[in-house]
Formats: structure tokens, sequence, C-alpha cells
């Protein structure tokens, strides 16, 4: 008989009581093998393991993320997902005469506020007479995105003077805190009507079509691309 869990094959000899032609008695032996492994009783545990089953799963449904076409990861080459697809967004700082003088390029989901120290950091504004170029602007005309204290602070550090407009929850929660909220910032509704000349340059770099629609794959490309669009600009009016 065979016991156990393991498949084996055994053979037993039976016997069998068989009468000779001599008149005597005796047992021949009747080998036989099992072709099947005999069923496990009722009682013993099941044959499979609860190792795995017991083991948290590291898998989950459906496709994993593709990296390469994640907006949540830092692209090194200012492409970011928007309503449109990949776009990439350039913050610049313009002259009176709508000429770029700065420009930073970031991702398409980037908020402007977040390029303002580096716009600002790449000022340089060549003076008339001997000396190093200027990178301190005598004004600085910007719209409700960059009404924000890190930014105020910082202007104020420089000795800048600006014109932002307040955004309407920001008037409200400093009404709301009373006298704790502080004083409303300066704000002169005329010269910030100037704050256009920033809106015409960027017309201006979007009159060329590589500028307007990015065909560049690498960031470096496309800075280049928006230099050679500013360049032309500045030829064209080269007027100190």
């Amino acid at each position: 008989m065979v016991s156990g869990t393991r498949s084996s094959i055994s053979c037993v000899a039976t016997p069998t009581w068989s009468r000779a032609a001599s008149g005597r008695s005796g047992w021949t032996p009747e080998w036989f093998a099992p072709t099947s492994t005999p069923l496990a009783p009722a009682t013993s545990p099941p044959l499979t393991s609860t190792r795995r089953s017991l083991r948290p799963s590291k898998w989950t449904r459906g496709a994993g993320s593709n990296h390469k076409k994640s907006a949540a990861k830092p692209s090194r080459e200012a492409l970011g997902r928007s309503r449109g697809g990949l776009s990439s967004k350039i913050h610049l700082a313009a002259d009176t005469r709508c000429r770029p003088i700065a420009r930073v390029t970031t991702a398409g989901h980037r908020h402007d506020s977040l390029a303002f120290a580096a716009v600002m950091a790449r000022i340089k504004i060549r003076r008339r007479g001997p000396g190093r170029p200027r990178t301190r602007p005598g004004h600085v005309l910007g719209d409700k995105a960059y009404s924000s204290r890190g930014i105020r602070s910082h202007l104020r550090r420089r000795r800048i003077t600006t014109t932002i407009p307040e955004p309407e929850d920001q008037v409200r929660n400093r009404l709301r805190r009373g006298s704790h909220g502080g004083r409303p910032p300066a704000f002169d509704a005329e010269k910030y009507k100037q704050r256009n000349v920033v809106e015409r340059a960027i017309n201006k770099l979007k009159g060329h079509r590589a500028v307007a629609t990015r065909y560049d794959k690498r960031d470096f490309v496309f800075r280049g691309t928006v230099d050679v669009a500013s360049i032309r600009i500045w030829l064209r009016d080269p007027v100190p």
C-alpha cells in the first residue's frame, strides 16, 4: 500500500495460494504497479502553499505609468502637459520699446511666478557710457500672477519700484484681518497701462514660426531659437 503525499511507484507482492502438480501447497508472488497517486485523506491539509497568498502583491492592475510621459517628473527639456498637450512657456522681460531683455523657458504647466527671480537675474542693460551693465531696472510692471509676498519683498530688497495689481482674494484676506492685514500695496493705474509692452514683445516673438510652434526637441536649441528671434527684433529697432 502507498502512503504519503508524494507521487511514487511501488511494487508489492500479494500472496496467492496455488496447488502444484506434485501435490504440495505454496504461494507464488503476483506483481502489480499502481499508475496513479491515491487520494489524500479528507483530514489532511490542502496541497497548495499559502506562502504566496500571504505575501503582499507588488503589482497593480492595469498598465504601469510611463515616466517619459509623466508631467509630475521635472522636465529637463522645458516640456510639460497642458490642455493642448505638450507645451513650453517663455517668461520674458521687455523694455518700453517692446524689445526682449531677458528670457527663461519652462514647462507649459509651470506657474509664472516661479521663474520671476530667474528672469530678474538675467537682466543686463548696457549703459550709454563706460561701466558695467545695469542689472536693476528702473520700474517693474507685472500682472496679478506676480502679486505675492515673496516677489514684493524681493523687489523691495533690491530697491526696485513696482506696479503689480492685487488679486481679489488677497484683498479680501487683507481686509478680513483688519489692522493686522497691513497696508495695501501702492498701485498706479495709469502707469499700469504701459504693461502692454511685454504682450507686444511676445507677439513679435510669435511672428517667428519656430518660436510660436516649437519644433526643437532640446531645450538649449529652443532657447537659441528664441535668442535669434530676439536679435532680429533688436536689429530692426536698434535705438538705445
